[in-house]
Formats: C-alpha cells, sequence, structure tokens
C-alpha cells in the first residue's frame, strides 16, 4: 500500500533471490479501510517509494544469478473495482471475498471490514498478475493465514512466501504507522514487542499453558501502563491494548496449551491514544499527535523447541 520501508524492500530482495522476474504492487485499498479509519490521511509517497525500488534493482542488478523488478504495479481504483465504487461498509454492495471465521478473529474483531478487504484486492491481484509466488511479511501475521486459506480453498495457482518481521534496534516491528507516533509515543510503542518477547521466554523455558506464557506480557503492559498514568500530561504516552493472544497457527483460535507439534502464534495489539499536552517544538509525528495509533506485532512460537 505504499509508504515503503525496509520490511517492504525484504520481501522484493527474498522474491528476487527466488525468481527472475519480480513484480511489486503498489495501491492503497479503500476497501481495506472502515468507515471512520484513516484512508484520507494515509500517507502517499509515490516518488518516494519509487525511488527506494530503483535502489533495491540497482542493487539486484550486481548480483549474479538475482532476479530484478520488471514493474510496479499502480493500478486506479477503476481498474481494481471496474463496476461499482469500493464500499467499506457492513455489508456494503460489491463482490467480495470473505474468508470466515478467520477474518473475524483479532484484527477482523476490531476491524470487521479488513480482512475482507485484503483478500479481495489480493484475490484481484492474483487474477490479474497470475505470479507464481506471493510475498508476505510476517508482522501482518493474520493476513498471511488467512491469505493461505484463500489460496487453498480457491485452488489458486501460487505460493504464498513468508518473510521475516524487521525490526529497529530497539524492538519496534517496521510499520508506516510508526510515522504517526513522534518521539514521545515512539518510545512507549516498544511495550508490545516487550511485552511478547517475555511471553515467548516462558515458552522457550519450556512453557505450554496459557497462564504461563501470558502472565508475563500481561504484566509487561500492566507495569508500563501505570507507569505512563504516574506521569504529567506534557511528559506521558498513554496507551490501550486491544489483545494479547495465543492462538492455533492454522485457526486462529484461542489455545489453552500448545500443542507440541503445531506451535502457536503469539500475537498482540495496542492502541497509542492521542498525544496530550504537546510541547512547542515536540517532535509530535505525523498528523501532530491528534490521531490513535493502532500497532500490531507477533512472534512465532515453533513447533520442537
Amino acid at each position: 500500500m505504499g509508504a515503503l520501508h525496509e520490511g517492504h524492500l525484504s520481501l522484493v530482495r527474498q522474491a528476487a533471490q527466488e525468481n527472475t522476474d519480480v513484480f511489486v504492487s503498489i495501491y492503497v485499498n479503500p476497501t481495506q479501510f472502515g468507515m471512520n479509519e484513516d484512508l484520507d490521511s494515509y500517507p502517499k509517497t509515490w516518488d518516494t517509494d519509487v525511488k527506494m525500488l530503483e535502489t533495491v534493482d540497482n542493487e539486484l542488478a550486481s548480483k549474479p544469478g538475482s532476479g530484478r523488478i520488471s514493474a510496479i504495479f499502480a493500478p486506479t481504483t477503476k481498474t481494481m473495482y471496474p463496476t461499482l465504487p469500493p464500499s467499506s461498509e457492513i455489508p456494503g454492495k460489491g463482490s467480495f471475498v470473505t474468508i470466515t471465521p478467520l477474518g473475524t478473529l483479532l484484527e477482523g474483531a476490531s476491524r470487521p471490514v479488513f480482512f475482507r478487504g485484503v483478500a479481495t484486492v489480493c484475490m484481484k491481484l492474483f487474477n490479474i498478475v497470475k505470479p507464481d509466488r506471493v510475498y508476505f511479511g510476517q508482522k501482518d501475521v493474520q493476513q498471511t493465514v488467512v491469505i493461505r486459506r484463500m489460496v487453498q480453498d480457491f485452488h489458486i495457482d501460487t505460493r504464498v512466501m513468508i518473510g521475516a518481521t524487521k525490526r529497529e534496534p530497539d524492538g519496534l516491528a517496521m510499520s508506516l504507522r510508526n510515522v504517526y507516533l513522534g518521539s514521545r509515543r515512539r518510545l512507549v510503542a516498544t511495550v508490545l514487542s516487550q511485552a511478547l518477547m517475555a511471553a515467548e521466554a516462558q515458552f522457550k523455558s519450556g512453557k505450554r499453558s496459557r497462564g504461563d506464557i501470558l502472565w508475563p506480557a500481561n504484566d509487561v503492559v500492566d507495569k508500563k501502563a501505570m507507569e505512563q498514568d504516574s506521569l504529567p500530561t506534557e511528559k506521558r504516552a498513554r496507551f490501550e491494548v486491544d489483545y494479547i493472544s495465543l492462538a492455533d497457527p492454522d485457526t486462529l483460535e484461542e489455545v489453552e496449551e500448545v500443542d507440541e507439534e503445531k506451535g502457536a502464534i503469539l500475537s498482540g495489539a495496542i492502541k497509542m491514544l492521542p498525544l496530550e499536552s504537546p510541547q512547542e517544538g515536540e517532535d509530535c509525528g505525523l498528523g501532530g499527535g491528534g490521531g490513535t495509533v493502532r500497532l500490531i506485532d507477533n512472534i512465532i512460537l515453533k513447533p520442537g523447541l
């Protein structure tokens, strides 16, 4: 959806290692946004995106045997939705792909039209391009599960490849939404990755029950929330936890015990609340700190550990 960062570029590089021709699609898909979500304020960075892809393509040109970026596919909305204007309403009018119950859990519970929009636009892209392989980042782990299910259920002739989540040095998962944070909220936003890593440590130490794995994650977010609440308004960055999940990797249903043969998906979402008492000259992020910023992250608990 544009606003490219190193996570996206890592997928381009991965694709070039495994294919001769790489197609990059850039399209801000309106049906992924709910009626009150941030479509209008979504960053539009076409010129910067193209320069980043040109730089990566030049890098690939110097590597023997590497594939190249053959095309950037940037369709218009009329191309992607040729008969009816796209709808973000529930149920909405138009031709949609729905993957349930996967699309109604976790992120889907908070954003009810999101995965309908994701599945629909990906089905269109797959039909137009007919790719041998498609590449998605693990950061949007529920998206990868939904797309894999769609490919399987609709007999789509492509392979879904997953690239590892790219992180900032302090552990924050790379996301285009990070540009909205500003410096104060940016420091606190690492609470999500810290919480998930605390739970992962429990799993690696041999814990398998839900309670044993998740309590450290909840402890991390509770302590950080209390710390922020104790600060004056001009210094704090408050947040709300949407969910901390321990789920089956195929169904995304919550589990009470991790299956040794399947592993599990540890994931979470927080909302960084609007900045309070912004100070003159303070870095408040894109949008001036006035909006809520939703962040997601996950860690795969691999079987056999």
